[in-house]
Formats: structure tokens, sequence, C-alpha cells
């Protein structure tokens, strides 16, 4: 049985380090979670991760045991929005940030499926696992770069991108600021880190 990695045949999961493109996102699937706060501050943020994580995983092993499909299972991701979007590119009031935390999956993982997962996880999750649901997420035209290092070292790329390269090619702003963790950064010194910043444009 062949295991397909998403990172490799999706062009979307890669970027380059220092470099803006402008890139066209196919409309996705998504475990989600949404919340609100300071991700640092552990508590809801550290729950909805173990809650997506185990319904991901749980997904993957069904869908290769009894679909015979095989995949990767998908790097965590986030969607972030504030107020005041100085927080992202000047300031790091993270208190005052929404965030959406997800987990592509392929087209094939139904609302049947998802809910016999979230039902298998639950005891072992507790009631975060009733805030996850499935969604599709389209964000079309987008702006990303790869970011190496600290995730409090991202205010400076944010700043270029929403003060040069946006206004410079004639684009504007829209949607939520997108995040692709590629490293797992419970075990990843901060310096090592590699993110994706993704940005939805018109």
């Amino acid at each position: 049985m062949d295991k397909i990695d998403f990172k490799k045949s999706l062009p979307s999961y890669t970027a380059r380090a220092g470099v803006f493109d402008l890139i066209d996102v196919p409309e996705l699937s998504y475990v989600m979670i949404d919340g609100h706060g300071d991700p640092n501050a552990g508590g809801p943020f550290s729950e909805a991760i173990t809650a997506l994580y185990s319904v991901g995983y749980k997904l993957k092993f069904t869908s290769k045991n009894e679909l015979g499909r095989d995949y990767t299972v998908m790097p965590l991701e986030g969607l972030w929005s504030s107020d005041d979007p100085a927080n992202f590119t000047t300031a790091l009031d993270k208190s005052t940030w929404d965030w959406t935390l997800l987990m592509m999956v392929p087209d094939w993982i139904t609302a049947d499926l998802f809910e016999a997962a979230r039902e298998t996880v639950r005891a072992k999750v507790g009631p975060v696992i009733d805030r996850l649901h499935l969604e599709t997420l389209t964000e079309g035209r987008c702006v990303q770069i790869l970011h190496l290092g600290s995730f409090d070292d991202e205010a400076e790329t944010l700043h270029r991108l929403h003060t040069e390269f946006v206004p410079e090619h004639g684009l504007r702003l829209r949607g939520r600021h997108h995040e692709i963790y590629l490293s797992d950064f419970t075990k990843t010194a901060p310096e090592k880190l590699r993110t994706i910043l993704r940005q939805p444009v018109d």
C-alpha cells in the first residue's frame, strides 16, 4: 500500500526562506478547533493540540485499515487574528489573539468517519473533543514565506509582508494569518524552527 505525503504532493506546503511567493491554495479539508489567548500560557492551547492529534492519528489509521488508503499525518497549522493587526507586526501582546488550530486531512475523510474517530478518543481526551469540527477552507491567492527561527522573531517578516510586499504588488490583505508548523515546537530549539507564514490576499 502506497502512503501519500501531501506535504510533498501539494505545492502549498512548500515555501522558500527569505522569499515571498504568490501561490494559489486549493480548497482543502481540515480538522479544526477554535480558541483565544496566549498560546504560551498552556491550558486550552495544549489541550487543543492533544485533541487534534488524537483524532488526526485515529483518522489516519482508520483510512489505512478500513479504506486501504494510507497517508502521512499532516503538520499542525494555525489561523491567527487580533483586533489590532499590529500585534503581529510590532507588538507581541498574545493575550488578545484568537486562534484556530487545524490539521489537513484528505478529502475522502467524511463527516461520519470524523464523528466515529472523535467518539473513539473521547474518553482519553475529555470534553475538549466536542470543540473539534471538520471543515473545508478555501484560501485562494496567498503570499507565503518560510520563516527560520523563533516565533517571536516573525514580527519583522510580517511587517515587511504587510508594509512592503503587499502594497508594492498592488495587493490587499484579507482573511486570517496562517502558520504551518513544519517543526515540532515542543521538541525543537527555537532557533531551528521551520514555519511557513501565509497571508491570503486579493
